[in-house]
């Protein structure tokens, strides 16, 4: 026979039925239902719990153990993973921004990498430099060319690529 949990939970069974109402995670409705359950005596082991909730019984035991260190705010704090770091150091980032701010800016996103290499020390791709002007500075670069549709409304001559003799 298996045996009975014994794991002190604080809430009372109707608070922790009013938190269940209101939840709209599945994974927090499912963390207190299991609390729930083990607080009115519904179900007292672990696997009559894994059986009921549909979870291996490692998971629940997991979700008890950071109930018992963390409280139940520990327990329904979503889990954020932290992503990849970024390539170009936040120092770099900084000189970056500064420089964008306060010069006319680059012409190319290659000639930010050449930059960022001779000032920074950074090696870094022409994506890791696109991504990092676009998305997190949310800057442009300022020698972008005319589009040709433009050219051709605005009155601007196209340039000439062969000359005549």
């Amino acid at each position: 026979m298996a045996r009975t949990l014994n794991l002190e939970i604080k809430e009372s069974a109707e608070e922790l039925k009013q938190l269940l109402d209101r939840q709209t995670s599945v994974q927090m409705k499912e963390r207190l239902q299991a609390l729930y359950l083990l607080k009115t005596g519904t179900l007292c082991t672990l696997q009559e719990l894994s059986s009921v909730l549909v979870r291996d019984p490692s998971t629940i035991y997991r979700w008890f153990q950071k109930y018992k260190h963390e409280g139940l705010e520990g327990l329904l704090k979503p889990y954020k993973s932290p992503g990849k770091t970024t390539t170009i150091p936040s120092a770099a980032m900084g000189k970056l921004k500064q420089y964008l701010e306060e010069n006319k800016g680059f012409k190319s996103y290659g000639e930010i990498q050449t930059w960022l290499k001779e000032e920074c020390g950074v090696d870094v791709s022409y994506h890791v430099v696109y991504r990092a002007v676009h998305q997190k500075l949310k800057a442009q670069i300022k020698g972008s060319k005319t589009p040709k549709r433009l050219r051709k409304n605005s009155g601007i001559e196209e340039p000439q690529l062969f000359l005549e003799k």
